[in-house]
């Protein structure tokens, strides 16, 4: 099997990049005085993430969320009109967060190949890394409104065109040997998704690690040629 060579850069600078700016959310354990509207909005998306992984959507009451974010309950309806729009920007944002991945770390320029294994490498880091988050925004689906849940469906289709679009360019120019592009882009995109079911730090690689497993996982996958 031909190993990758390169292909990380763009991952890395990516990953550098969102480690510099960290993540805009305020700690659930800070004081209550004077939150800021945003803020508020943001411990009550992450005390939200936090209970809905902990205990499910359904088992979740909107107190437990209130109380994740040091609010009152009352203080919920201030920013969201239900659990359910919780759920909904929870699970919107984490797709439009895909997406914006693939923007960012995918290279037309650079061999199919390479293009994947950065992919899928950088989807299935993500999806370790933000194992909590990521639980919620893949396995709660069923509990959105109809409207909500194809909106989050289209992004989701279009993670799917993206990943495909590459396996698609690497049968075209010969590099994989694949049968079914849909089923195989499919198989790819729910291994590194299944990544946040059964992720915990304590006990499995580091996220970037796992990314890398991954990676040359779907190079296997798309049974990549080695051209000598």
């Amino acid at each position: 099997m031909p190993r990758i060579k390169g292909g990380v850069n763009r991952l890395e600078k990516a990953r550098g990049r969102r480690a510099n700016e960290g993540v805009n959310v305020v700690s659930s354990t800070e004081p209550t005085t004077r939150i800021q509207p945003v803020a508020a909005r943001e411990r009550l998306l992450l005390a939200a993430a936090e209970a809905f992984a902990a205990k499910g959507f359904n088992a979740t009451t909107t107190r437990d969320i209130a109380n994740g974010a040091q609010m009152s309950s009352a203080a919920v309806y201030v920013h969201f009109r239900s659990k359910e729009e919780l759920l909904f920007e929870l699970s919107e944002a984490g797709h439009r967060i895909i997406l914006g991945m693939i923007d960012e770390v995918d290279d037309p320029a650079v061999a199919t190949a390479e293009r994947l294994a950065t992919v899928v490498g950088a989807f299935t880091e993500h999806h370790a890394r933000e194992h909590v988050r990521a639980r919620v925004v893949n396995y709660e689906l069923g509990s959105l409104a109809p409207d909500h849940l194809e909106t989050v469906m289209e992004l989701r289709r279009e993670i799917t065109r993206r990943v495909r679009a590459i396996v698609d360019a690497g049968i075209e120019n010969g590099d994989f040997d694949v049968a079914d592009s849909q089923a195989t882009t499919n198989a790819m995109l729910s291994m590194g998704i299944d990544v946040a079911r059964w992720y915990r730090a304590e006990n499995s690689l580091p996220p970037e690690e796992m990314g890398k497993f991954y990676a040359e996982l779907a190079t296997r996958m798309v049974g990549l040629r080695d051209r000598g």
